[in-house]
């Protein structure tokens, strides 16, 4: 069921944005105000998350700034449940929060792994466990997995970072299939590399080089992606559609795609959200 035919005769549909604060979540979260939504917006930036709420609500929508560390389960369920007692309802999750870490897996330390686990993977799962009981009540709604091409097409000197995504794409696929029917949708977002406060926030375990096959991808273009899957949901989308080609390639010739990510040390890279803030 489309989100917006859910919400017919709704005065404002809800969404949930995390890494809200900046990057792609902000984008998503103003594009989401100009079209009337209520906006519980997730970061651990307070104070940046306040001026996307207000950013949010002169785009005409409605905002709440709800600090929060994904990775927490608590402060999950606090925000989810803020959210719920304030406007009744959630219409749109977007699981967008992410966290990475650069370097050989052998330069890695145990944390650098469990971090991104936390964040890219659990924090989408914790935010899912705590909007979908009110999705299923309503009979109504779409969960947004913001995954990266990294999680279908691995590369070197992001190990940690490619098991997430791509765990959370499983996750995604098992979902959907769970609430065929139900009337909940799961889409799966998967972009390219996007240049933002990801790298500044980024854990280097050594200098950041970068050989990307196409230009990086605006995170206001990976929003427009975002909306327009709520609006219309689809199982997969890849951004920029370029890259579909290279999902393919690494499906039918893995091979060929692992010697060419490896003597390049870097592949097209993968699109992130907020900085885990």
């Amino acid at each position: 069921m489309q989100v917006f035919e859910a919400l017919h005769g709704s005065s404002c549909p809800v969404a949930i944005v995390t890494g809200a604060s900046s990057g792609i979540g902000r984008e998503t979260a103003l594009l989401l105000g100009r079209r009337g939504y209520c906006v519980g917006l997730l970061a651990r930036r307070l104070e940046r998350l306040e001026q996307v709420a207000e950013e949010v609500i002169a785009a005409g929508g409605a905002a709440a700034p709800l600090p929060t560390d994904v990775a927490s389960r608590v402060q999950v369920n606090r925000a989810v449940e803020a959210i719920v007692r304030r406007w009744g309802r959630v219409d749109l999750l977007v699981n967008n929060a992410g966290f990475g870490v650069y370097g050989l897996v052998s330069e890695c330390e145990p944390a650098d792994f469990e971090r991104q686990v936390q964040v890219n993977y659990l924090g989408a799962v914790y935010c899912t466990l705590a909007a979908l009981p009110t999705m299923l009540q309503q009979e109504s709604g779409c969960i947004i997995n913001v995954s990266s091409i990294s999680g279908k097409v691995p590369s070197p000197l992001s190990a940690g970072y490619c098991a997430s995504k791509s765990a959370l794409g499983a996750f995604s696929a098992a979902l959907r299939m769970e609430l065929r029917g139900r009337g909940v949708s799961v889409v799966t977002v998967c972009p390219g590399y996007s240049e933002g406060e990801f790298d500044e926030a980024m854990v280097k375990r050594r200098p950041l080089e970068r050989r990307n096959l196409l230009r990086p991808v605006a995170a206001a273009s990976v929003a427009r992606t975002i909306v327009r899957a709520a609006e219309r949901p689809r199982r997969e989308l890849v951004t920029p559609s370029a890259l579909r080609l290279l999902a393919l390639g690494y499906h039918v010739m893995p091979g060929l795609i692992d010697w060419w990510q490896s003597k390049f040390r870097n592949g097209p890279g993968e699109a992130r959200g907020d900085s885990d803030g």
